[in-house]
């Protein structure tokens, strides 16, 4: 079955919908969640979290802006971090006081924040391909160095080393200051 049935599925509610995800998306949703979460309890119950969001949020997915894998991507490792991070899945508000700040940034902060991340962008789009790819599996999807190294074919060593030297030029461009990697 290719992705857009399996989309279809899902946006019409058909139940075959879940079926089909974890059929052809579960081993790719496994792989996310295995580096940030250690307990098998644990990935097992962020699995199925992200089968009811996907669930829940279908109609918020737009092939326009990506294709289904990169979005189920995301919502994968922003599930799993957010239960390393101890976050309930579903939030209650009832025990939240009124006069309780926003965590939401002001308006000030956001633009901060956006020209930030546009920022980096454009350093880590300055990356060779091979770099972006250790980059991004070290920091996006929190693999160990071991597990970078061993399916790229590197020694920890040259991981390490080259994620240093990632570090160092994007420190050099991005000014060194408001930034961490």
């Amino acid at each position: 079955m290719h992705e857009r049935e399996i989309v279809e599925l899902l946006l019409n509610r058909d139940e075959r919908g879940i079926s089909e995800l974890m059929l052809h998306y579960g081993p790719l949703m496994r792989y996310i969640i295995a580096p940030i979460l250690s307990d098998a309890r644990d990935r097992e119950d962020c699995l199925s979290d992200v089968a009811l969001r996907v669930w829940d949020k279908i109609d918020s997915f737009d092939d326009l802006r990506g294709s289904f894998s990169v979005w189920l991507t995301a919502v994968t490792r922003n599930a799993a971090l957010n239960r390393a991070r101890g976050v309930p899945a579903a939030e209650s508000t009832e025990d939240i006081p009124k006069e309780t700040p926003s965590p939401e940034p002001t308006p000030e902060e956001a633009v901060l924040i956006a020209e930030r991340k546009a920022a980096l962008g454009r350093a880590i789009d300055g990356l060779t391909s091979r770099d972006k790819t250790i980059f991004y599996r070290k920091y996006y999807y929190l693999q160990s160095t071991s597990q970078i190294a061993a399916e790229l074919g590197m020694t920890e060593r040259a991981v390490e080393g080259r994620l240093y030297r990632i570090r160092k030029r994007l420190r050099s461009k991005l000014g060194g200051e408001g930034y961490e990697c």
